[in-house]
């Protein structure tokens, strides 16, 4: 993937926090300057500016990203709510804002559509299923946002399961698929495993991952879900 730049230096945690679970390459600059003595070869395949804390200083580097014989383009915003009246004089310096303090969920829906629009090479491999995100790119899992602190057998296996949603797998079948092989456990690993996994996913979205009676497991719509 491309890299994008990330105002100020150093990044506000939760920013850096969110950009790495949903696997961008980004490198943070602390100005203007910054920026342009920081480019990659091919360019900076988009921005994200926190206008939050040094509006003053976010707004030159959106401008000096902006007014280039390329601009930067998509530029994302963070702005604080007393900056929204602002924003109608400032929108040819982005594409889209968010306010801050930000939900992880809602910047990556936003950083999605921007760089789904734009160049796609910046998209991370992500499955997605009803507020769980695996990233298959850095193994990394969360669910609305939350990081998931996975086994790698527990992520495989949570993988195979997302990325087949509705379709019943039974223990056998999800032995050989996930694990490649006859384990020493047999039958009984894929329970733990999936008791595992449903108490880390917490008990709102632990209903991911159903029962079917007498056959084996399916993946589908936690008990809240739409």
């Amino acid at each position: 993937m491309e890299l994008i730049a990330i105002y100020p230096d150093p990044p506000p945690p939760d920013l850096a926090r969110t950009l790495d679970m949903a696997g961008y390459r980004w490198k943070a600059v602390a100005s203007a300057d910054e920026a342009a003595r920081s480019e990659p070869a091919g360019g900076w395949a988009g921005a994200v500016v926190a206008a939050d804390q040094d509006p003053d200083g976010a707004w030159a580097v959106c401008r000096a990203l902006r007014k280039r014989d390329t601009p930067v383009a998509p530029l994302l915003v963070l702005v604080g709510g007393g900056q929204l009246a602002d924003l109608e004089l400032r929108d040819e310096l982005f594409d889209d804002f968010c306010l801050s303090p930000f939900h992880p969920m809602e910047l990556q829906a936003r950083l999605r559509h921007l760089f789904f629009r734009g160049a796609d090479t910046t998209r991370p491999d992500v499955v997605e299923h009803d507020g769980l995100a695996l990233n298959l790119e850095t193994y990394q899992a969360s669910i609305e946002g939350r990081p998931l602190d996975l086994t790698y057998m527990e992520y495989e296996l949570l993988k195979f399961l997302a990325q087949n949603p509705g379709k019943v797998f039974t223990r056998e079948m999800l032995l050989s698929r996930v694990w490649g092989y006859e384990y020493y456990g047999g039958a009984r690993t894929v329970d733990v495993h999936i008791r595992r996994l449903r108490a880390k996913l917490g008990e709102e979205h632990a209903n991911l991952i159903q029962t079917v009676r007498s056959v084996g497991y399916r993946f589908g719509q936690s008990r809240w879900g739409g």
